[in-house]
Order: structure tokens, then C-alpha cells, then sequence
């Protein structure tokens, strides 16, 4: 029997820098991804659980190659599921403890919780040496983004975030027909989806159900008593725990368009929907983001809607069956000075239909993915490079962040990307960090 990866090396014992980086034009992004050291491209993984129902639950299923050597979950009826299946995994409540006791045989770590436990934990992990794959959105704030991708550069670890469809050939083909010049110079981006995450409000004070650990799934947050309305379905309707439908879904469709034009930061953020509530997101949002030119692209203008809400153009807009396009639970469409081109997850159409009629579709130049989990396995091993870095991700992660913090402040903003301020509105400060409870900080946060 091999002995696990941790067992045999230490944090500083790690490859040189991958060679196998490519760049955006090949759907990789440069990022100094380095693994420890490893006897056997075969040899597998001892990985750490933090989040073992729902969609966390999915995620160790796409794992199973791998040791799955420890589980943690602030509810029993989660933890005791996944251990009937990993019967050899220790368990655990509380990821701090895990992450200490059984730090010398764990080489990653993967981060399946409500978002405002993200940052937390994935920082520790990092801070300790572990690869980590984490959720989307890659954090809570704003600020927690740039410390997660600033502590995974630093210690030359594999990260990816949980953006899935990113592994996907339909978003291939999108990135490859908008880098061949297939509608031309794009100028503007316009990003939808349907869904409604909303109207969170903290209902009476009601019993802890036996099986959870209130305090700690409040982790970083306030403490304040047990309600049914939170936990455990509805936590993402609610600032302090999630970001509503614009941070639940947006990481995945702004995706598609951050990858295809290699964006990185606005310097112009404004946001609309109804009156801001102190405890729960809106019922719809209308945001625009203004990039300035950069390689790959001109000045632009990237737009996002959801829940009721939308934007004329694509309101008037119809697709190739003559469908309005908000029949499209969600989407992205992409207007450039020769045509539009409109996707979502799987499908892809140019706009309008009699122009293209007779288009060739460009040759293939991204390669297929291994699959999401697998780039993020290989990587811990040797070093190759993941598609949804923490460098990539938290960039799009801080994108999307900024638009509610633009909506919670109540005005455009103006943003300095490098200082990670509002220059023209101090209020929003509050929204691009926030306070944690003792002993739940985010490590690295202040550089």
C-alpha cells in the first residue's frame, strides 16, 4: 500500500512551477499551480469534506477516486449519510478542529457550505497548504475574494471554483466563435436568469432541531437564535449567509463572458431593483458594469438582470425560432458590431438567423475539458493548471460581488480595483468587508 501524499512530504516540498500554464486562448489561464511532492501520477488524494449534504454531497461523488479520509458537517443527518458511505472517514463538526487534528494526512480540501462560510474555511485550509476547491461564489465580500486568491498564489496551491458548466463544450464553442471575430468588436454583454432568491426576514425564535449545531453554522456571522426561515432551504434570501439570486447565479453566467473577453475589473458599477431591506435580498435586480479597454476588448458595458426583471434589448430581442429570449430561463447575449450571439448552458445561436445562414462555425481551439473535479485532482498531483483558479474566479467572484454592493449602497459607484474601494461613495465600504465573530476570521484578509 502507497503511503499518502501528506505522509511523505511537507509544505515546502513542492514541483516548480507548472510549464503546462497555458494561455486564455487555449480556455486555460495562467496561475503558478504547483502540487507537493507524489511517487505516481495514480496515487490518490487524501481529501477533507467541509459541507456533506446537497450540493456537497454531489461533489464527493465526483471524488470517489480519491481517499476520502475526513468529514465535516454542522448536521448530523448530513454527516451520518456521507459516513455510511466513507465508513474509514473521521467525523467532525466543526471544520477548525478537523483541519487541526488531521492536518498531517490531509493534502485538499473541498468547501460545499452557505457563503458566508466560504472564505473562512477555505482560508485555513490554504494558510495550512491544502489544494482547495471551493462553491461559488467563491466568497461572502468582496475583500474576502482577493484574500482567498492572494493566499492560493502565495502558497502555490491547486484551487478551483465550484462553477461547473465552465468544464463544458457549449461554453467552449461561445469563447471560441467571440475570440474568432464572429460578430465582431463586442461591446456590450448582456447576462440573465430568472430564478428568485428573496425577501428574507428573520421569523421568531424557534427550537435548534437535535441534529444541528446552530452556533456553528452561524460560524463567522452574529449570533442570534435558531429560525426554520434560514435553515435549512432558505439562508441564500438573507445578506448575512448569501447574496440572493445575483450571488447565487451569477458566477455561473457572468462566466461565460469574463472567460470569452478576458475581463478582470469594472471601474463603473451601478445596480437598481426595489428599496434595499436590511436582512433580505431582492425580488429582482438590474446591474451594469463598466470595463474599461483592455486586451481582448474594447470599453464595455456588461450588463445583469434577474428574478422579474430585464433589459429592453433583450425583452425585444427574439432567437432563432422567433421565441422571445426571455423565454430563456437564463442567458448571455453577446452584441458585437456584426451580429449577436446568444448562449446558455447548452445551446448557442447567432443572431440574427438570416445573416449567419451560411456561417462555418471557426475550427476547435479550446481543448476539451478532463472534467471539473478532474483538472482540480490533476492539479494537486502535478501541478497542471485548473480553468476556474481562485486568481480567475476571484476576480469574477469580486465582479459579481460589487454589483450588490452598488445596490445595497444605493448609488453607481466608482471602483479602485487595486486599493478595493469605492473612491466615490465611503458608505459602500461597509458592503465590500464585514465583521466576523471571534475565532471565525478570514486568514490573510489584510495582506
Amino acid at each position: 500500500m502507497s503511503l499518502p501524499l501528506a505522509r511523505r512530504s511537507s509544505r515546502r516540498q513542492f514541483l516548480g512551477q507548472s510549464a503546462a500554464a497555458a494561455t486564455l486562448a487555449t480556455g486555460y489561464f495562467t496561475f503558478p499551480s504547483v502540487a507537493r511532492a507524489y511517487q505516481s501520477p495514480n496515487e490518490k488524494l487524501n481529501i477533507a469534506i467541509v459541507g456533506c449534504g446537497n450540493k456537497g454531497w454531489h461533489n464527493v461523488e465526483q471524488l470517489v477516486s480519491e481517499n476520502i479520509v475526513a468529514l465535516c458537517d454542522v448536521d448530523t443527518n448530513y454527516l451520518d449519510h456521507a459516513a455510511t458511505v466513507h465508513r474509514e472517514a473521521t467525523r467532525h463538526r466543526d471544520y477548525r478542529k478537523m483541519l487541526e487534528s488531521e492536518n498531517k494526512r490531509i493534502d485538499a480540501v473541498v468547501v460545499s457550505t452557505s457563503d458566508h462560510t466560504h472564505a473562512p474555511a477555505s482560508s485555513v485550509a490554504l494558510d495550512l497548504g491544502k489544494h482547495v476547491y471551493c462553491e461559488k461564489p467563491l466568497s461572502h465580500t468582496v475583500e474576502e475574494a482577493r484574500a482567498l486568491a492572494r493566499l492560493a498564489a502565495k502558497n502555490k496551491l491547486a484551487t478551483q471554483m465550484g462553477t461547473q458548466i465552465h468544464a463544458e463544450g457549449n461554453y467552449r464553442r461561445v469563447v471560441e466563435l467571440v475570440q474568432s471575430g464572429a460578430i465582431g468588436n463586442v461591446t456590450e454583454v448582456y447576462c440573465w436568469c430568472n430564478k428568485g432568491w428573496s425577501n428574507g426576514r428573520f421569523g421568531p425564535a424557534k427550537p435548534v432541531p437535535a441534529n444541528l449545531d446552530w452556533d456553528l453554522w452561524l460560524g463567522p456571522a452574529k449570533s442570534r437564535p435558531y429560525s426554520d426561515s434560514i435553515h435549512p432551504g432558505n439562508w441564500r434570501r438573507f445578506w448575512e449567509y448569501g447574496g440572493g439570486t445575483f450571488g447565487d447565479m451569477a458566477c455561473h453566467v457572468v462566466d461565460l463572458p469574463f472567460w470569452a473577453l478576458g475581463l478582470r475589473h469594472p471601474n463603473v458599477v451601478t445596480c437598481e431593483g426595489p428599496e434595499p431591506h436590511p436582512d433580505g435580498t431582492p425580488e429582482w435586480t438590474k446591474a451594469t458594469y463598466e470595463f474599461p479597454a483592455e486586451k481582448g476588448h474594447g470599453p464595455l458595458k456588461l450588463h445583469w438582470a434577474d428574478g422579474s426583471a430585464n433589459f429592453d434589448l433583450v425583452k425585444e430581442t427574439k432567437d432563432q425560432d422567433g421565441q422571445p429570449l426571455t423565454n430563456w430561463g437564463l442567458g448571455t447575449l453577446f452584441v458585437g458590431d456584426k451580429g449577436m450571439l446568444l448562449a446558455d448552458y447548452g445551446r448557442r445561436q447567432l443572431l440574427p438567423k438570416d445573416k449567419f445562414s451560411d456561417f462555418k462555425a471557426p475550427a476547435e481551439s479550446i481543448p476539451n475539458s478532463i472534467g471539473h473535479w478532474r483538472e482540480w485532482v490533476e492539479a494537486c498531483k502535478t501541478g497542471s493548471p485548473t480553468t476556474c483558479n481562485f486568481d480567475y474566479s476571484g476576480a469574477l467572484t469580486e465582479t459579481v460581488l460589487l454589483g450588490i454592493v452598488a445596490f445595497r449602497a444605493g448609488k453607481s459607484i466608482q471602483w479602485d480595483a487595486a486599493n478595493l474601494k469605492a473612491t466615490n461613495a465611503p458608505e459602500a465600504a461597509q458592503y465590500v468587508t464585514k465583521e466576523y465573530r471571534a475565532g471565525w476570521e478570514v486568514v490573510g484578509l489584510k495582506g
